[in-house]
């Protein structure tokens, strides 16, 4: 391992902006107090009427083997979803520059046509993501088409439908100026595409995974977390250890299971591992205003 790649490696093991840590501490460190009073209970027990607390560990190395491979697949599906949402958005990027660039060939050479052209692909991704995170069209949009035509958006039932019906719109004048009637096809298409990528984001977000699989996970950890301190009892020879124990054995099996809900909705700002998708939205546009400057 390079200095470098080790140095990164110890970077990211100890930060905690971005880290899932800070925001499960809470629940170790109950789930450790816990276990410090399972064993100051046992401890009195056990002198003072010879009652024994300690379970056997042989069934809790089976549960934590079971639990973890669980984890592992709902965080794993989590990721699935995250993923496909980043593919979607990457379809976004390359229809709006074929878009761009196909109309500009071989559209019509008028200045305003194809100003507006440029602007309203350049909405689309703001617009998209505006819809998907449930917002109004900011005021990126605003600055693109002026606040009229983003206050029309706003009241669209369905806002990227709308942009794409603005786009439809300049693509039919185009043709009716002259536009090749393949290029029109294959610009047209580009534009089609955007819709589909939108409801496949729309389909993520709408189906969240089954709720039933998420309620049974977190039952079997909280039923696995209040019982593993009764199987550490005794395994060591320092008992007032156990707490620290039990909140090493919570910790990962914790992360892991907020990690999946992290990924569940790659669109909300909410969560911590959300899309970037005000940084899509702006190299769109920088991309696009670069076409436009190159075909002046």
């Amino acid at each position: 391992m390079s200095p470098r790649t080790l140095g990164s490696f110890w970077r990211e093991a100890w930060a905690l902006q971005g880290s899932i840590t800070p925001h499960i501490w809470p629940q170790v460190i109950g789930y450790g107090l816990f276990a410090a009073a399972v064993w100051l209970a046992a401890e009195i027990l056990e002198h003072k009427y010879q009652i024994q607390l300690a379970l056997e560990v042989p069934p809790y190395e089976i549960a934590g083997a079971l639990l973890g491979t669980m984890l592992v697949i709902r965080t794993n599906a989590g990721y699935d979803r995250w993923w496909q949402a980043r593919g979607h958005w990457g379809g976004i990027v390359n229809q709006c520059r074929n878009l761009v660039i196909t109309s500009l060939a071989y559209g019509p050479a008028d200045s305003g046509w194809r100003q507006n052209l440029v602007g309203w692909t350049s909405v689309f991704p703001w617009v998209a993501r505006s819809h998907l995170r449930g917002q109004v069209a900011g005021a990126e949009v605003a600055n693109l088409v002026g606040p009229d035509e983003t206050a029309r958006i706003d009241r669209a039932e369905h806002m990227p439908s709308f942009v794409a019906g603005k786009l439809a719109d300049l693509l039919r004048e185009a043709r009716e100026q002259g536009m090749d009637s393949f290029a029109f096809m294959l610009a047209d298409r580009e534009r089609g595409l955007l819709i589909d990528h939108i409801g496949a984001c729309e389909k993520i977000l709408k189906t969240p995974l089954p709720l039933v699989f998420s309620i049974q996970i977190r039952r079997f950890l909280v039923v696995f977390f209040l019982t593993v301190p009764f199987a550490l009892l005794h395994k060591m020879e320092s008992d007032w250890l156990m707490p620290f124990i039990t909140m090493m054995v919570v910790y990962p099996l914790i992360a892991l299971e907020q990690i999946g809900v992290e990924l569940q909705n790659p669109f909300a700002t909410s969560n911590m591992s959300h899309l970037p998708l005000d940084d899509i939205c702006r190299t769109i546009g920088n991309n696009l205003a670069g076409i436009q400057a190159t075909e002046k």
